[in-house]
């Protein structure tokens, strides 16, 4: 599933391609891509229609488009397999293309969501004072948010008693992180994935969010992350972060760092890839 790295390429990209164009038409091809939006397809298609397309946002791994003067934004579910392509009109449809979305100019340019297992879709939703969809108000702050408190972020890491890995991917505790970058900063930390939150430090949960930070920021450069067709950016183009990877999808392989072989481990219905040496498993966990 895309993380935030992945996201925020979609994000610039449709800032680029789909800010402020007014839509014409929608056509839903597939109820199920917009089974999130409760009234159904026809009054989804109807209430885009005539609207502005502000500036595309993202909290995490949530990705919104709002609709000017309307109190409400098309909140995108990428799922597994979800795409947000601009294609030219005349481009033939793709195999998968569950939504069609036209505006109101001569571009000749149109935005499609393809969406292969149908897990993702879009929605119509009222939106906070803040702009923010009303559906995903108990989202957290993700650490490329410059408003991302660390302190409170810390405090909550202590309170709740649990371990890293699923600290990490708690996204009421911090968004836009996935197994994929949660395994690879956790590497770069050498912090195991199982270590009880409550024993850490402020310069250690600090620590950790730099290389979380880092992460992401190197994955964003490099377009994210695809191990398959089914990530891509708006313009079909797959990420290519995967070739950079240090821990995520290399068991049995030598340890950048170290040298010893990468294990791999089941992990709440995942996966864990970390360095047996470089990252000393704590003794609850061993």
């Amino acid at each position: 599933m895309p993380e935030l790295p992945e996201v925020e390429v979609v994000r610039r990209g449709l800032e680029r391609w789909v800010a402020h164009r007014t839509v014409s038409d929608a056509e839903v091809l597939h109820p199920r891509a917009v089974r999130r939006h409760v009234a159904g397809a026809e009054d989804f298609a109807r209430r885009l229609a005539g609207h502005r397309v502000g500036t595309p946002s993202r909290r995490g791994k949530y990705l919104w488009l709002p609709l000017e003067d309307s109190g409400q934004a098309i909140l995108a579910h990428l799922g597994m397999s979800g795409q947000l392509l601009m294609q030219l009109a005349e481009a033939p449809d793709e195999k998968h293309l569950r939504i069609r979305v036209r505006f109101a100019d001569d571009l000749g340019t149109e935005l499609r969501f393809v969406d292969q297992r149908t897990f993702g879709g879009l929605s119509l939703h009222d939106t906070a004072p803040d702009g923010l969809p009303d559906v995903i108000a108990h989202i957290a702050r993700d650490p490329l948010d410059p408003l991302f408190d660390e302190d409170a972020f810390h405090r909550a890491l202590r309170r709740k008693r649990t371990t890293i890995k699923r600290a990490l991917l708690d996204q009421s505790l911090i968004s836009g992180v996935g197994n994929i970058y949660a395994d690879e900063a956790l590497w770069r930390a050498r912090i195991h994935y199982d270590r009880p939150t409550s024993g850490f430090t402020r310069p250690r949960t600090l620590a950790l969010l730099g290389h979380v930070r880092d992460v992401m920021n190197a994955a964003l450069s490099a377009g994210g992350t695809s191990f398959d067709s089914l990530y891509v950016n708006v313009n079909g183009e797959s990420g290519w972060f995967d070739r950079s990877l240090d821990a995520y999808g290399r068991e049995g392989l030598p340890c950048r760092r170290c040298g010893t072989p990468m294990r791999r481990r089941p992990w709440m219905n995942r996966s864990s890839y970390f360095c047996l040496r470089c990252q000393r498993a704590p003794r609850v966990a061993s």
